[in-house]
């Protein structure tokens, strides 16, 4: 009997561990589960780190695709930023107006829609497009190699060029071509004459304005030497500022298009089609006539 007992008791003992042993098994089954989970962190890091570098105040993590392609509320959202006259800029500090605007305009209309136009500084308003907040983004933007890898634009539909204003009393600078990399140059923060500066002319002390009228300000105390900007802006900056002028010819041509959120091709056809119709009846260029003579 007592051996009996024994090999009962000996079973019992197999079958507790073989149940333990099961446990053991079916958490180590969950691991590659939370591992899993684990891995997903860093993309929600690199968001972060994303929207931290370029200086918008979205929520930290947010998708690329909360997407404007499901908004289905009768309004088309544009993102600006109005301090880039003739194409936008703000008439009784309020409302946004522009030749972009106008363009803006066309488009609505022809989309059945209404349009709402967020105001923002340029750089906010690129991430903007890219974050899918707003349905496209008009102000006065360069296509590049680096800007399309994030975002998809429309064609160009006018040509710019990329000009010096001077203090006209100091004249710091007395030509295009005496640029160099010790010039003290004033730009907007993110455009093409920004990147230009660094790339191209290798500024030393380049001094970046969310807004063109603060550089302007600087410009007047001796504080930089130069502005490099669009020639329409800076044309319209000179006429109220008649202490600013604007040197004879150029540092660069530019083509601006309107960016849209990467893979939205529906957005970008329908923007095309009115784009095209405006360009072909020399509509655009109505409209910059009409922002650059009042």
């Amino acid at each position: 009997m007592k051996k009996f007992a024994a090999i009962l008791l000996a079973g019992a003992m197999i079958c507790s561990l073989a149940a333990c042993g099961g446990e053991d098994k079916k958490e180590t089954t969950k691991a590659p589960e939370t591992k899993a989970a684990e891995t997903k962190a860093p993309e929600t890091k690199a968001a972060e780190t994303k929207a931290t570098e370029v200086g918008t105040e979205a929520p930290a993590g947010e998708t690329k695709g909360a997407g404007t392609e499901s908004r289905d509320d009768g309004k088309l959202i544009m993102a600006t930023e109005a301090g880039f006259a003739p194409y936008e800029y703000t008439e009784d500090g309020a409302t946004v107006i522009g030749v972009d605007v106008d363009i803006a305009n066309e488009i609505a209309k022809a989309m059945g829609k209404e349009l709402e136009i967020q105001n923002m500084s340029f750089d906010s308003a690129l991430l903007a497009v890219q974050q899918g907040k707003v349905d496209f983004a008009a102000a006065g933007i360069s296509v590049t190699p680096d800007r399309e890898e994030e975002m998809d634009f429309s064609i160009e539909y006018t040509t710019s060029r990329q000009v010096v204003v001077v203090n006209k009393e100091s004249k710091r600078v007395d030509s295009v071509d005496a640029l160099t990399a010790d010039t003290v140059v004033g730009v907007q923060t993110g455009t093409v004459a920004d990147f230009y500066c660094q790339d191209d002319l290798g500024t030393k002390d380049l001094k970046q304005y969310g807004k063109f009228m603060e550089a302007a300000m600087d410009l007047k105390n001796d504080r930089i030497d130069c502005i490099i900007m669009d020639a329409l802006p800076a044309e319209e900056m000179v006429k109220v500022n008649d202490d600013l002028e604007v040197l004879e010819g150029e540092v660069f041509t530019d083509k601006y298009a309107i960016a849209v959120q990467k893979g939205n091709t529906e957005m970008v056809e329908q923007i095309n089609e009115v784009l095209q119709k405006l360009v072909d009846e020399g509509k655009v260029e109505e409209f910059i006539i009409n922002h650059t003579t009042k």
